[in-house]
Formats: structure tokens, C-alpha cells, sequence
């Protein structure tokens, strides 16, 4: 760990993660300079949920297993620096780590000509307030870009459903496969923890599919349930659970992370705010050209 970073692990995916936001964040703010009205411009907002501290160090091994370590603007700081016709009209990054929470503060004060504000609390606390007061709080004229990067499974299923319903925010949602996984075993269900955990991150039992699949209870010969060994099924239920939520607001495209075993490990996960249709399929356009390239 330096003074100044988070110490990352995967480089390449974390790049590929920061590039796909980046394309996003310049399409979206060059999309939404139109006006609605002459006299009511658009607001724009970005909420950083796990915000960091700004910067990212990679560290990765080139073809001769040297240590090969890269500085890189994380999130936050690519958004402060998305300077298109029509830039953010506020920043918000939540961190709940202080020593996180404190290098946000320094980033807020290198950029203060912008309107950022830092949190340090919990992202589902304060993403699940914000929302529930977002119609007398912020109201028609504001639409955003959230981008859920939890360091686990942070993100609670409430949230998202606390999200959605104020159709004003384009979600980027980063799926933590591999951590998800890890809690249903291969040869039995879920102890009573991690079946909790499981509800609060998909809002229901429907991962126990996993488990009912007729093939397996073949498998199983009356013994003890189990389940299919890969992951598709886990994205599938977790995709399945969005578009119920959000309908054609969902993208089903999303981009895959494997680690160097070819395993999957993360998900990049997109649906759009905005639940009118021109607006939707914009959105969705350029997710899907990020998505593919």
C-alpha cells in the first residue's frame, strides 16, 4: 500500500473495467447535452458508490515474472475529469474506509471548482436514503450514472430495487462471480449464514435453483443437494432478477472477467434509468458497443 493508492491485484481486468466507465461516462455526458425544455436543462449527477481513493496501482508480472507496477486514475478520478459539452453538475463518492474516505477529501480539494461531495458511510445506507427522497430532493430535471464496484458483496438487493424505482440513474453493477460462488457449495446447500447473505444479495431465495435442477437431483441419488460446478447459472439467476426488476431497461449483454485460469471472477452489469424509450435505447447502445470492444 503507498501513501496515495489502493494496491490492486488483476491489472488487466481493472483496466478493462476503468476503460469501459470511462467510455461511458464521455458518451453519456455528450448524449444528455439536449435540453427537455428551453428553460429546464438536464442536471447530471455521478455517484461513485465505492469510490476508493481516487487511484489505482496495478501490479502484474511481465513474460519474464517481473514485478511490473502501473499508476492509474481510478473511477472518482475519471469522473472530476470528464470535461465534455456537458460535464457533471455534481459528484458524489462514498467510501466507508476513513483512510479511503481522507484521500477523497485531498482529491475534492484538488478539484474544487466542482460540485463534489465525499461521504464516508455505508453505500446501501446512503444509496437507499438518497433514493427514497430522491422526487423532493432532486425531482424530474436530474439523471445520473451509479457505478456499484463493491470490494465484495457489499451491494444489498434493497439498493438496487431503491435505484430502479427512481428511473433516473444508468447502473453499471460489478457482479462479484467468484465471492458468490464460494457461498454455495458444490456437494450440499448453504449453512444458514451464508444463505443469508445470499438473500440480501439476490432479495429472494431464487439462487435455491441452483440446487433444484432435475439433472442434479439425479446426481444427488436421494443424498445430500448439489449443484452444477460452474457459474453461469449464478449470473443467469442474478440477470434474471434484474430484468424482472427493470424490464427492458436491462441490457443483457455484459462483459466477463477470468482471471488467468480462465475462470470467471466478475461481471460488469448494465440497466438504463431513464424508462423512456429513446432514452433507453441509448443508453443501451452505447453500453453494448463498451460491452463488445
Amino acid at each position: 500500500m503507498t501513501k496515495s493508492t489502493e494496491k490492486l491485484y488483476g491489472g488487466d481486468w481493472t483496466k478493462r473495467k476503468l476503460e469501459i466507465l470511462r467510455g461511458y461516462l464521455n458518451a453519456y455526458t455528450q448524449a444528455l447535452k439536449w435540453q427537455p425544455s428551453k428553460d429546464k436543462p438536464f442536471k447530471l449527477m455521478y455517484i461513485d458508490a465505492f469510490a476508493g481513493t481516487g487511484k489505482v496501482e496495478l501490479k502484474t508480472k511481465s513474460r519474464d515474472l517481473a514485478d511490473i507496477r502501473e499508476f492509474l486514475d481510478g473511477s472518482a478520478e475519471i469522473a472530476v475529469k470528464i470535461y465534455n459539452k456537458k460535464p457533471f453538475d455534481k459528484l458524489v463518492f462514498v467510501e466507508q474506509k476513513l483512510t479511503r474516505y481522507k484521500k477523497l477529501l485531498d482529491l475534492k480539494r484538488r478539484y474544487e471548482s466542482q460540485n463534489i461531495e465525499v461521504i464516508n458511510g455505508d453505500s446501501n445506507d446512503y444509496l437507499q436514503a438518497l433514493c427514497s427522497s430522491w422526487q423532493t430532493g432532486y425531482g424530474g430535471n436530474w439523471r445520473g450514472v451509479l457505478f456499484l464496484d463493491p470490494f465484495a458483496t457489499e451491494v444489498d438487493w434493497v439498493t438496487i430495487e431503491a435505484v430502479a424505482k427512481t428511473r433516473a440513474f444508468d447502473t453499471w453493477i460489478w457482479f462479484p462471480v467468484s465471492s458468490i460462488a464460494r457461498m454455495l457449495p458444490k456437494d450440499r446447500e448453504p449453512d444458514q449464514i451464508s444463505a443469508e447473505n445470499l438473500i440480501r444479495i439476490f432479495g429472494d431465495e431464487s439462487w435455491r435453483e441452483l440446487y433444484d435442477n432435475p439433472k442434479q437431483k439425479r446426481l444427488s441419488l436421494g443424498g445430500p443437494k448439489s449443484r452444477d460446478p460452474g457459474v453461469d447459472g449464478i449470473v443467469e439467476i442474478y440477470k434474471g432478477r434484474l430484468r424482472s426488476l427493470v424490464g427492458g431497461r436491462f441490457l443483457k449483454e455484459s462483459h466477463q472477467f477470468k482471471n488467468s485460469r480462465n475462470s470467471r471472477m466478475f461481471e460488469l452489469l448494465f440497466f438504463a434509468g431513464s424508462d423512456r424509450r429513446k432514452a433507453v435505447e441509448l443508453s443501451r447502445k452505447i453500453a453494448t458497443h463498451l460491452m463488445k470492444n
